[in-house]
């Protein structure tokens, strides 16, 4: 499990675009992701499925059974790995974890991905300008992204 956890902080630094929406979101514009337009209006999962960068994303999502959650208001951040970013991942790891007895393990690197919360680019400026050049992120799987030991995870990559 420790080297999923690995993989998803790999995923998230090297290829990761995000997405965040919910109801308050509802008076940002429209931005571009993937060549698709990102609409305030949708949520993550609508969004995601026009965007020809995030198929494999799509897929393992609701391979998670995580549609439905990530259809709701929200407002949440999705680290979004690219296919480029999937395509990083040792072979056969995607296949293996697209089986059904392996849900739970989709699952919980999914939801390392997402933030409660609305987070853009600004936003996480600031956070890293607040910490000194360093933030740190709950997940809604509990993990922490952008601490000591997931930095020392990713150098030993």
């Amino acid at each position: 499990m420790k080297s999923f956890k690995s993989t998803a902080l790999l995923l998230v630094a090297a290829l990761a675009l995000h997405f965040s929406y919910g109801q308050k979101m509802m008076d940002d514009k429209t931005v571009e992701v993937g060549g698709a337009a990102m609409f305030p209006s949708k949520n993550i999962v609508e969004n995601a499925v026009n965007s020809k960068d995030h198929t494999t994303l799509v897929a393992v999502v609701k391979a998670a059974g995580l549609v439905e959650i990530l259809e709701s208001t929200g407002p949440f951040t999705v680290f979004a790995p690219t296919n480029a970013a999937f395509d990083l991942l040792p072979a056969g790891t995607l296949e293996m974890l697209l089986k059904p007895e392996n849900k739970g393990k989709l699952t919980s690197i999914l939801t390392y991905h997402v933030i409660a919360g609305k987070l853009d680019s600004k936003a996480l400026e600031a956070k890293i300008k607040e910490g000194n050049g360093t933030a740190e992120l709950t997940t809604v799987a509990g993990g922490k992204l952008g601490n000591e030991k997931s930095r020392q995870t990713l150098a030993k990559r």
